[in-house]
């Protein structure tokens, strides 16, 4: 009974919740009891406190998006602040006063939603139970890997439905710089001068392998080159690589995708599915997560549209 009341204060940050929590997940009979503290409404459970850091770690590692976005963490509320400076400074003459500038012109309320990503793993159950196996870094590891690739391709091409809003959303993402009928050194040129000074301050490439094969061979009349072999910039800004943009239709987006916000609403959880693959030998493992995201400032970002 002691122990019963003892582990009704157990809570996600204490060395209990740690130590049961991978326990369960190597498929150990732990004491419930001691989760209750992190078990979610989809009867997953949250990752221990220490566990948290370790797994935003591994999913930066595979993420291109969250190296390249705003990522706030923000678990009640349906709205978010999209920040933009609209101020300045100036020189005063003595004896004169500034004038003042409206703060509330530098915020657009947008409203914040949510979407439910799920990823499942599968592991030999020789494998886990092997004493040998670290358990917290293959499964941190894994499901970094898989919910990141899933957040890069919906933040490019996502079109709102059960995923968040892309970048190449027609009406939610980029604004188009460019028409052209097909890739060129002066269309890519266009491209960069359509974006405002402000955000090309900060500003990044972005394509596929394909594309940016294209790109590395253009020369403008003298023989000189658009891609920079040096560096992998053009005009200077860094070139970005992703699977998940398309060779026809929008191929190149250029801009500051720090104005694409990405927004945790929870913690990753997860639980172990120990009897769903027990005929193939496997140890199943169900994570969730709840995320949205959506660029704030559809002019920060433009792309390069091909169209006959």
């Amino acid at each position: 009974m002691e122990n019963f009341i003892n582990a009704k204060f157990v809570t996600t940050t204490d060395p209990e919740y740690y130590q049961t929590f991978w326990q369960s997940m190597k498929g150990i009979q732990v004491q419930d009891v001691y989760l209750e503290s992190g078990k979610k409404a989809n009867n997953t459970h949250a990752l221990p406190s220490v566990s948290i850091p370790r797994f935003h770690e591994a999913r930066l590692k595979e993420s291109l998006f969250r190296n390249i976005a705003s990522v706030a963490a923000v678990s009640k509320g349906s709205t978010v602040f999209a920040e933009d400076f609209h101020g300045s400074a100036e020189w005063i003459p003595e004896n004169s006063s500034i004038d003042l500038h409206d703060g509330d012109e530098d915020f657009d309320r947008i409203p914040l939603g949510y979407h439910k990503l799920g990823s499942i793993l599968r592991f030999p159950e020789d494998f886990v139970h092997d004493a040998t196996f670290n358990i917290e870094r293959y499964i941190l590891k894994h499901f970094a890997k898989a919910v990141s690739r899933c957040e890069d391709s919906a933040f490019i091409t996502g079109d709102g439905v059960n995923e968040p809003f892309g970048i190449l959303h027609p009406q939610r993402g980029a604004e188009i710089g460019v028409n052209a009928k097909e890739l060129t050194y002066d269309a890519v040129i266009q491209l960069f001068f359509s974006v405002k000074p402000e955000y090309r301050k900060h500003g990044k490439w972005l394509m596929n392998d394909d594309t940016a094969l294209i790109l590395r061979t253009l020369k403008d009349a003298d023989g000189n080159y658009l891609w920079n072999q040096a560096n992998d910039t053009i005009l200077g800004k860094e070139v970005l690589i992703s699977e998940f943009m398309p060779s026809d239709g929008m191929p190149v987006a250029f801009g500051d995708f720090e104005y694409y916000q990405i927004i945790d609403r929870s913690e990753f959880s997860c639980r172990v599915l120990r009897e769903t693959y027990v005929d193939d030998a496997q140890v199943g493992y169900l994570g969730y997560e709840f995320v949205d995201g959506l660029l704030l400032r559809r002019e920060a970002v433009k792309t390069l549209c091909i169209s006959e």
